[in-house]
């Protein structure tokens, strides 16, 4: 789809072929969706273009039922709620997608529930074509009955009896929502899709929401804990104050700081004023630096700034003698 292949990486492909065609010439772009930066490439390759568009960019087919669970946990118990969801709708599920986020968890979703004796299998874009086209054979054949992919499935993708789209992970780009679910509910038929949602991911939902228009409808699922935007909201208050104290505690200990090093400078003085009236300056100074690091302020409290002051000598706790010998 055009503004997929502008968008990832194919520009300089696109570029080269465009520059070998005959500038009178038809081009036809077809996209579901076409974000403003993408539609300002295309335009680069259009000459006075039409635009026939069937329904709004943002609006989801009504032939899909759109879900929502939202899970109190991590990837771990997304799982959980899958297999869970799976199980009580068997009845109902001919044939479904998993949609994840990163291929390498397509890979773990896959395992995980071939390992609970669900009929699954894996697609995703480092699989070389023909084992691709093995997967999507046994999947529309009825051998594999969910197929956990990434979103090189969500587009071009024409599978009339897919029941079920599962949003594993909520996309990362609000339209990537439009085209997966659009996997489902195709030619008049009626689909289900349900997105898993973990706190983490409540901005990414959030834009998703606002893009089609409306909100998602939420279920809940047996034995799985679910989060509400109230638990979110406090659990940002309380990142909040510690954020706040911990802010609190950093400014008081640069003061410490601060003090310790005026208190530092102070000692230097007074080592170099000791310097000069002693002549056995090395044991005065290590002497004098004990004694003071024992002795307590403040009615008997010990202070942060009343730590062992030890000069930096290039030689060590003493001067060698051969130092101090006059010369001949």
């Amino acid at each position: 789809e055009a503004d997929r292949m502008l968008d990832m990486g194919f520009m300089p492909d696109v570029e080269r072929i465009v520059g070998l065609l005959p500038k009178m010439r038809q081009t036809l772009f077809f996209s579901a969706t076409m974000p403003p930066e993408i539609r300002r490439l295309a335009d680069s390759f259009l000459s006075n273009p039409k635009e026939v568009t069937v329904d709004s960019p943002r609006t989801t087919a009504e032939t899909v039922t759109q879900l929502l669970s939202k899970v109190e946990g991590n990837a771990k118990e997304k799982r959980a709620a899958l297999r869970a969801y799976l199980t009580a709708h068997d009845g109902d599920l001919k044939s479904g997608l998993v949609f994840c986020n990163r291929k390498r968890d397509v890979d773990i979703v896959h395992r995980s529930l071939s390992k609970h004796g669900f009929s699954s299998a894996s697609l995703h874009g480092d699989m070389a074509q023909p084992v691709r086209m093995e997967t999507l054979d046994h999947f529309k054949n009825g051998e594999a009955k969910v197929m956990v992919c990434s979103d090189v499935a969500a587009r071009g993708l024409d599978i009339p009896a897919v029941s079920h789209v599962f949003n594993f992970d909520v996309p990362i780009h609000a339209e990537d929502y439009i085209h997966r679910i659009g996997r489902t509910g195709r030619a008049g038929r009626t689909g289900t899709s349900l997105t898993f949602a973990n706190p983490d991911e409540a901005f990414a939902l959030a834009k998703v929401v606002e893009l089609i228009g409306k909100e998602i409808e939420e279920i809940r699922i047996d034995g799985i804990e679910a989060w509400t935007d109230a638990d979110l909201e406090d659990g940002r208050s309380r990142r909040g104050k510690r954020t706040a104290a911990t802010r609190g505690r950093k400014t008081r200990t640069r003061g410490k700081k601060g003090d310790c090093a005026a208190e530092a400078q102070d000692k230097t003085q007074d080592n170099d004023r000791n310097r000069t009236q002693d002549s056995d300056q090395n044991d005065n100074l290590v002497i004098a630096a004990k004694s003071r690091s024992r002795k307590p302020r403040n009615g008997g409290e010990r202070s942060p700034c009343d730590e062992p002051f030890n000069p930096t000598k290039s030689f060590g706790d003493h001067t060698p003698a051969f130092i101090l010998r006059s010369v001949a």
